[in-house]
């Protein structure tokens, strides 16, 4: 699989891969699957779905949100970090690719914390927030259409606790985001939002060039 990680070889990506996570079988297995679409790139790298379970444990996380579940990778990485009666909401609109999460969620014995959405995400966002109440969930993981990434994070922002961690992945696209002159709008709108948390004095944030880079913002 080509290296998605940003400014490093191939031979440093494959070596950080080999020493520096432990990745489950079937989170192994789901990648090779993966790799094999058209659409692969959409999926995060393995040391990414390290990160994020790391992040899961250190933080105590038991209510996770995430926006953009593709084939499963991130969701199940999450999953397996959660006890046992965490939960897990993944907002998707495609049933083709969560397809193939289910069965990795089933295979991975995690399918019993995770709720599958179909539907916007700003809409099953909204719901959870009437639902649930703000500030009740511990963490969010976006990582989806990129110019619908302000009003994910908005919309996380009034869902997670004090306390609780927003992660946004794909920050640095490729490298892109250093183009002023760009007219793309995915490019646009991670440009606007990276501007927009680093004066945003409602959260504590650090971007990490982790992977595509992974934006961390701690809401106050």
């Amino acid at each position: 699989m080509a290296n998605r990680t940003i400014g490093i070889s191939d031979d440093l990506a494959g070596y950080v891969r080999r020493v520096g996570t432990r990745e489950p079988e079937v989170l192994a297995q789901l990648r090779a699957e993966t790799a094999a679409l058209p659409q692969h790139a959409m999926q995060v790298a393995p040391e990414e779905g390290a990160f994020l379970a790391m992040l899961v444990e250190l933080t105590r996380a038991r209510r996770c949100v995430e926006v953009g579940t593709f084939t499963g990778y991130s969701s199940t990485a999450i999953a397996l970090a959660l006890p046992d009666d965490g939960r897990l909401v993944c907002c998707d609109v495609s049933e083709e690719w969560t397809t193939i999460a289910r069965r990795a969620w089933v295979e991975a014995g995690v399918d019993h914390k995770i709720t599958l959405e179909i539907a916007p995400a700003t809409q099953t966002l909204d719901r959870l927030i009437a639902e649930d109440g703000e500030s009740t969930y511990d963490f969010a993981f976006i990582d989806a259409d990129k110019s619908g990434y302000d009003a994910y994070y908005e919309r996380c922002l009034r869902l997670v606790r004090p306390g609780g961690l927003i992660a946004v992945d794909n920050v640095l696209w490729g490298g892109r985001v250093v183009d002023d002159e760009t007219d793309d709008e995915d490019t646009r709108s991670i440009q606007a939002l990276n501007a927009k948390i680093v004066a945003d004095d409602r959260v504590s944030m650090v971007l990490l060039p982790v992977a595509d880079g992974v934006t961390l913002a701690r809401v106050r």
